[in-house]
């Protein structure tokens, strides 16, 4: 069982706590739980009635009504609402109470509808990119547990995969050649692979290497290939004090590619400039540039 802190349900549901401890007091609500020294808590039916609660208001019940309400009652009303809505926010309400329940088939439903009315891409940008910033908050705070982050990129990756899979490159002058990869002791693979989609639907050659690659490795494949672009992602290796000196070793060994990078250990971190470094701050600053050379 997850615990989460008041804190941690106004940052999910986007209701403030002060809010919250009135609804506790005039409606009885939800009560948070203590523990053995006082400290209150909240658990995963807690989140998940909460972040209900929040949908139905968004979309204009009142709360005494909320109050009055059953669980299956609130739970149907919920799920015929975002079967409907085409409001991000919703749709990432939804994904994160299927991600609490580990509910895959609840899971799969919203991203195919979303796919369907939105596109991949839309739905990548704008529904589940913004939902794995809300799972990383969670994680980095211990509220989400290891099943749970799984379950999760499992989902997201699998949907990657086949989409890329699906995709085919054309062979046109005009085609530029990438080498993706992550950097060794690198793990989080979903953005490398979302950018591997982006690249190829727009008729580029992409030479993916994946996580975790080893620097000599990464000269062999380079040397194979000899690719205009190389694209990492820095999420968590090398940390960010090692990171430019990690850019600048790439840099010196491979002058003749620009290098792209993205990842918390970079963005909005002082990274020394460099003519042939581009700092991808978010997502559509890879598909600007990418577009630029079609």
């Amino acid at each position: 069982m997850s615990t989460y802190s008041i804190k941690d349900l106004e940052h999910l549901s986007g209701i403030k706590a002060h809010t919250l401890r009135i609804w506790e007091q005039r409606y009885k609500l939800v009560s948070p739980k203590r523990t053995d020294t006082n400290i209150r808590f909240y658990d995963d039916e807690d989140l998940k009635f909460i972040l209900n609660v929040s949908l139905l208001k968004d979309h204009g019940y009142k709360i005494s009504s909320i109050a009055k309400m059953t669980l299956d009652d609130m739970k149907n009303e919920v799920i015929t609402i975002t079967e409907k809505s085409n409001n991000y926010h919703d749709q990432i309400q939804a994904l994160t109470l299927a991600m609490i329940d580990l509910d895959e088939e609840r899971f799969e439903k919203i991203l195919s509808i979303n796919v369907l009315q939105l596109g991949f891409e839309k739905t990548m940008i704008n529904i589940i990119y913004p939902f794995l910033v809300r799972v990383g908050y969670l994680w980095q705070t211990d509220s989400i547990n290891t099943a749970q982050e799984h379950f999760i990129s499992h989902l997201v990756r699998q949907k990657l995969i086949v989409a890329i899979d699906g995709q085919m490159t054309p062979k046109t002058e005009k085609a530029k050649k990438y080498l993706l990869f992550l950097p060794e002791g690198e793990l989080h693979e979903i953005g490398l692979l979302f950018a591997c989609y982006l690249i190829k639907t727009r008729g580029h050659k992409v030479y993916y290497f994946g996580q975790s690659l080893p620097h000599h490795d990464l000269q062999v494949a380079y040397q194979l290939h000899k690719p205009e672009y190389l694209l990492t992602i820095i999420s968590s290796v090398p940390n960010q004090f090692e990171a430019e000196n990690y850019l600048h070793t790439l840099l010196e060994t491979f002058p003749d590619s620009k290098l792209l990078v993205s990842g918390l250990q970079v963005v909005g971190q002082d990274i020394r400039p460099h003519p042939k470094l581009t700092i991808i701050n978010k997502v559509a600053d890879l598909v600007h540039l990418i577009d630029e050379e079609e």
